[in-house]
């Protein structure tokens, strides 16, 4: 279990770097198009769709980094505040019973959808737009990864309640 979780952190680290850098473009981007079209009257649909292109993938890229953090959504009405014991059995039961079958099944009815816009060669119905198949392969991969970390989590969960392993489960609620 141990080695599983550390190479899944190490992953979804990778991820949460990559999906920095996929921002950081995405805004440069959207800053460079805004630029041309307003000083010159230029832009492309390509580049607009480059941008939520590199939108969506810094979201699924990203999503295992926060799950691993901790910093992932919540429905926060006492948890906080609850004992460490608490929060691991309710983040343990939430992660079998709903994260893990959810990415489960989004990575199963994803492909189809995927396969169809490769083998479709699929393209935005805009003119200069772009294929399709690459963001919409980001679906499945996306929730793969976030169930995969889940899985690390699970573990996380299970080796601190039997006591083999401490676990950070600081929760921090968001200012409203």
């Amino acid at each position: 279990m141990q080695s599983y979780i550390r190479l899944m952190d190490a992953v979804s680290r990778w991820c949460g770097v990559f999906a920095s850098w996929a921002l950081l473009a995405a805004c440069l981007i959207s800053a460079g198009n805004a630029s041309l079209r307003y000083a010159f009257s230029i832009g492309s649909n390509a580049w607009l769709e480059v941008q939520w292109y590199l939108f969506g993938m810094a979201v699924f890229a990203g999503a295992p980094m926060l799950l691993r953090l901790n910093e992932h959504v919540r429905v926060d009405v006492v948890y906080g505040g609850l004992k460490p014991r608490t929060k691991a059995w309710i983040d343990l039961l939430g992660i079998a019973l709903v994260l893990l079958p959810m990415c489960a099944i989004v990575v199963h009815m994803a492909w189809p959808f995927v396969l169809e816009a490769y083998a479709e060669h699929e393209t935005s119905p805009s003119a200069g737009g772009l294929i399709r198949w690459p963001i919409k392969l980001a679906i499945p991969l996306g929730f793969g990864l976030v169930g995969l970390q889940g899985l690390a989590e699970l573990f996380k969960r299970i080796g601190f309640l039997r006591g083999t392993s401490n676990l950070d489960l600081h929760y921090e609620r968001p200012l409203q």
